[in-house]
């Protein structure tokens, strides 16, 4: 298969921003140098520049896409640096599957910072997630960790309890290798089903952050 030129990539960009509802492709120019592609250009939200890199980089061919997208709220709806941080807190204490103590927030020109320790992968990215819409952010940085490290005997245990719970294969026939938060598995499923409940009962375990599933079935 041909790689596309950069003219045919930048068509393809501005017709996936064209497409994305969350994105004024209008706001935003489009250049592309060796399948690199750049996005400039001023929006009103946070939520926009993200959408806009998640649509260029769903576009075949592109080997990576730079952010040079400014945030900037119309003049009646700026937002202090106080203000957000509130927002921020708020929105993170209503929502139940994040714990509220351990994450702290720090808000510099828009720009939300957040740290802390929390269990599971999930609550790290839902931390992201659920703030990435708040009138008068400009860019979120997650620097919170996962607090426990997983081991491969818990990874392990939970694997064999989700499988007993179903009645399925002894975990034996799955090999566990942990490094750091990142888990690998390997061995053998009988089917999909069996192979994807696996996947995530590694997922389910505290402090894993990656899993690569290499099982066969």
């Amino acid at each position: 298969m041909m790689s596309k030129s950069d003219s045919q990539l930048q068509k393809d960009v501005l017709a996936e921003l064209s497409d994305e509802p969350s994105v004024r492709a209008s706001d935003i120019g489009v250049e592309v140098k060796d399948g690199i592609v750049t996005l400039a250009g001023h929006v009103d939200s946070y939520a926009e520049k993200w959408h806009a890199e998640k649509a260029a980089q769903r576009v075949d061919g592109i080997k990576g896409v730079a952010v040079e997208i400014d945030v900037k709220l119309p003049g009646e709806n700026q937002r202090t640096d106080a203000d957000i941080a509130r927002a921020v807190k708020n929105t993170l204490e209503w929502n139940v599957f994040i714990p509220n103590d351990p994450i702290k927030v720090m808000v510099e020109d828009g720009w939300v910072t957040l740290t802390g320790e929390v269990p599971w992968e999930y609550q790290r990215r839902l931390a992201t997630s659920s703030i990435r819409y708040l009138a008068g952010v400009t860019g979120v940085s997650n620097q919170i960790v996962l607090k426990p490290k997983p081991t491969t005997t818990a990874v392990k245990a939970n694997i064999e309890a989700a499988l007993k719970r179903r009645a399925l294969q002894d975990a034996n026939a799955i090999k566990v290798d942990v490094h750091d938060h990142n888990v690998t598995l390997s061995g053998k499923a009988h089917n999909f089903a069996e192979k994807e409940l696996i996947h995530q009962a590694a997922w389910n375990s505290p402090g894993v952050w990656k899993v690569t599933d290499n099982i066969k079935i």
